[in-house]
């Protein structure tokens, strides 16, 4: 008889683990049946959504229990890797938080440890679902503005970063890595062209406390000459747009909202510009609760084709590192297309 439900298990329950927690519990096909944290607080707030899951203090004692059938890891960036493979190891199925890994070599051993164990391998790419974002991607397929030749997008604003984890660049790769799992998956999910070259820039001048770079740039030129441009930035007075899109036909701009102080919380507000420069503000589509999840369930249940692939996350990774180390040489140009699949 085949499967119908999968336990799941939560290895590390930081921000993100109450939006997994109320996705598990929403979603057919799925039970959240442990957590795994060293905070016994943090496991008091898992148990408040799902009090019958079983705590654990010990991630590898977790994924040897028996007591489930997919792990969705959410540890820092560079304990991902090592997390991953034990679980593969332990004919687990794997749910990654981006990014998949810190080097390419360590997502292409991850990918091929899933294959040969015949395991899921997927990383929650969640800001593919940002109502503002299928609202920016919604647009360009309609053709809206007509041929894209230019896509930028922007985060951050004039302000001292955290001491978290998400500012030390051993742990999270760096800025570039940081918000760059999210910006540039999206830019590579809606620009269908080959990517030819990256290069980047991370510029360290007032923030000493953290080790992340200040002001940090990724230059994305595809193979029919469409650029795009990533920007996370600690040192912008002025915030530029979140999204601000050039076609042939017209342009796309999303404005960050500024009602709230957790700016980065909130959808752009987004508009559409004609070529006599009228603007017309558009609703932000509503995007389906928790599909990704139900996606893992038709995938589990019948080999449904997810929108996000390993693959997908694996060529995001290639992308940050080869825009790192174009950094180091004062944002050189690197050819990517032999390091993309």
């Amino acid at each position: 008889m085949s499967q119908t439900n999968f336990r799941v298990g939560l290895l590390a329950y930081g921000a993100i683990g109450d939006e997994h927690n109320l996705a598990i519990l929403a979603t057919p096909g799925l039970t959240l049946a442990a957590v795994c944290d060293t905070n016994p607080d943090r496991l008091k707030v898992a148990l408040e959504i799902s009090p019958d899951a079983k705590t654990f203090t010990d991630a590898e004692v977790m994924i040897a229990s028996g007591e489930i059938d997919l792990v969705v890891i959410s540890t820092p960036p560079n304990s991902h890797y090592l997390w991953a493979k034990k679980a593969l190891a332990a004919n687990l199925h794997v749910v990654l938080e981006k990014p998949m890994a810190l080097t390419t070599d360590q997502c292409d051993e991850l990918i091929a440890l899933a294959k040969t164990k015949d395991k899921l391998l997927v990383v929650y790419q969640n800001r593919r679902y940002d109502s503002d974002f299928l609202t920016v991607k919604d647009l360009i397929e309609k053709g809206s503005i007509g041929e894209v030749f230019y896509f930028e997008t922007f985060v951050g604003g004039y302000s001292k970063p955290c001491s978290y984890w998400h500012s030390d660049k051993e742990v999270s790769g760096g800025a570039i890595f940081d918000w760059g799992s999210h910006f540039l998956d999206q830019i590579m999910s809606v620009i269908s062209s080959p990517l030819k070259t990256v290069s980047g820039l991370n510029q360290k001048r007032v923030w000493d406390h953290v080790t992340n770079a200040d002001h940090a740039q990724v230059t994305l030129t595809f193979a029919d000459g469409v650029q795009a441009v990533f920007t996370n930035s600690d040192l912008a007075a002025a915030r530029k747009p979140k999204y601000f899109v050039l076609g042939t036909k017209g342009s796309i701009v999303g404005e960050w909202d500024n009602s709230s102080e957790t700016v980065t919380d909130l959808p752009a507000l987004i508009s559409l510009f004609k070529p006599d420069g009228t603007k017309q503000t558009v609703e932000n589509l509503k995007p389906t609760p928790f599909s990704f999840h139900a996606s893992l369930v038709s995938y589990l249940l019948n080999k449904t084709p997810m929108s996000v692939t390993a693959q997908q996350s694996r060529d995001v990774v290639a992308v940050m590192q080869a825009a790192e180390e174009s950094a180091l040489e004062m944002g050189a140009l690197k050819k990517v297309d032999q390091l993309l699949r």
